[in-house]
């Protein structure tokens, strides 16, 4: 009963908190240390239930509620850091929502089995690092989604109010592509660190699945947009259909399938 109410809490909070800083509402704007410093406080909240659900038992236990929830706090503690650099008020809302959502997704969902082989040093190492290029993908899809909304009604006299909370399109993009390379580099690690620990397990380097399929396939389509940058110096709509191409990829490597596994096939 207590774990449902603080379930609920975190919930409510991270809504009330979007609402706030939704584009064109009080908080959207403020550039002062308040803004910077409320996210935190239903994220410690946040992470104490993640903890509890996948490192309350014996081993880890990872489900598709799981998994979305550890993306979405890595998400709000990313933004939680960039806003102290970067002017980020009007996207926290949507981040924000997207964190409130997971959270009651992961209060309702069944609790899913230990993860094999999740004692070894290795596959914690992978997990970890695969967690992380999972977030920074997600904020990179939101702020591709966010930068094509924006240039749509870029030449408007009076643009919508949910796109002119946003940061300059500058900004987003420039942002875009910093949270792209460390999540290149993330999913490279992530990659070789899945090679060490197919050996360690069924010894043989590679086993040949869907996560390897689309894992691969998603970094050569990040790997291509950030040479397209380099070379060719790729921007606006361009680097919007290979973002989320490349999201997409990454999200069927793993989010998707346990998504078709647990919630359309009942397979926990």
């Amino acid at each position: 009963m207590l774990e449902t109410l603080l379930f609920i809490v975190c919930a409510l909070a991270y809504f009330a908190l979007a609402t706030w800083f939704w584009p064109g509402r009080p908080g959207c704007c403020r550039t002062d240390w308040l803004p910077r410093l409320l996210p935190i406080i239903p994220l410690f909240l946040h992470l104490y239930l993640l903890n509890e659900g996948v490192f309350g038992g014996e081993g880890i236990r990872l489900g598709f509620a799981t998994s979305i929830s550890a993306v979405a706090a890595l998400n709000v503690l990313i933004y939680a850091a960039a806003s102290w650099r970067y002017h980020l008020a009007g996207v926290h809302g949507f981040v924000l929502a997207f964190a409130g959502l997971a959270v009651l997704v992961e209060a309702i969902a069944p609790m899913p089995h230990t993860a094999a082989h999740s004692a070894l040093p290795v596959f914690k190492l992978h997990l970890a690092m695969a967690f992380a290029a999972y977030s920074l993908f997600t904020i990179a899809a939101l702020h591709a989604g966010l930068i094509a909304l924006a240039e749509k009604h870029l030449h408007r006299a009076v643009p919508p109010t949910l796109v002119s909370g946003l940061p300059p399109l500058l900004t987003m993009e420039k942002l875009l592509f910093r949270m792209i390379q460390v999540g290149f580099l993330l999913l490279t690690l992530t990659l070789i660190s899945g090679v060490f620990f197919s050996e360690e397990i069924f010894g043989k380097p590679v086993t040949l699945n869907h996560k390897t399929v689309f894992g691969i396939a998603s970094w050569f389509i990040f790997g291509g947009l950030l040479l397209g940058r380099q070379v060719y110096g790729w921007r606006g709509r361009t680097a919007i259909y290979w973002t989320l191409s490349g999201f997409m990829s990454l999200m069927l490597a793993y989010v998707g399938v346990k998504f078709v596994l647990e919630v359309l096939l009942g397979r926990y």
